[in-house]
């Protein structure tokens, strides 16, 4: 391990971190607090106004921990073809990733659903109440669960670098490439 790769390690980290922060700060501090909101009929229209000014900050950290974790991938890539355990790791985090960011665009596209419909009364960002007009109940009902699904999903990813990181000692290094031999020996 004798190069750096500081920036696009960078915009990976930096990019996991904002999406799980924004989307747990979102479930917990934006949808929390617009059942507060004194008019019921603004609080789903509040909610809405605070993800879509996110969104295009969330868009920006997801492409940048993606290009950041291409370009790891890139750097990293006679590690992940011979190291063993790499090539797992890297499978698996990139799949939570992609369902990460799928659970992210859906997310958003229900938003949108409910942000079309304006002045709607609700409970709150994620709960309908009387009257709330059917495909904004509907929307609202599968936002309370995937809310929760984007951080789970993106703490995921920030663990699994985690492991990647640790998968970079010399220790790991040489140990892993040594069970990748044996195995290549043995067969």
């Amino acid at each position: 391990m004798t190069t750096r790769n500081t920036l696009v390690r960078s915009m990976h980290d930096v990019g996991a971190a904002a999406w799980f922060g924004g989307s747990l700060m979102g479930a917990t501090g934006l949808n929390g607090a617009a059942s507060d909101v004194k008019d019921p009929n603004d609080r789903a229209r509040i909610a809405a106004d605070g993800w879509a000014r996110w969104a295009p900050i969330s868009a920006v950290a997801i492409g940048m921990h993606g290009i950041g974790g291409l370009g790891l991938i890139a750097a990293n890539r006679k590690r992940v073809a011979h190291q063993d355990g790499v090539a797992a790791n890297t499978t698996v985090k990139t799949v939570v990733t992609l369902a990460a960011a799928g659970a992210t665009a859906y997310s958003g596209y229900l938003g949108s659903k409910v942000a079309r419909e304006g002045r709607i009364p609700a409970a709150g960002a994620t709960e309908p109440a009387p009257g709330t007009p059917e495909g904004a109940q509907s929307a609202q009902k599968q936002l309370r669960v995937i809310q929760w699904v984007i951080p789970v999903l993106t703490g995921a990813v920030v663990v699994l670098a985690a492991q990647q990181g640790e998968q970079q000692r010399g220790g790991q290094i040489v140990s892993g490439l040594g069970r990748t031999l044996a195995n290549r020996l043995g067969n």
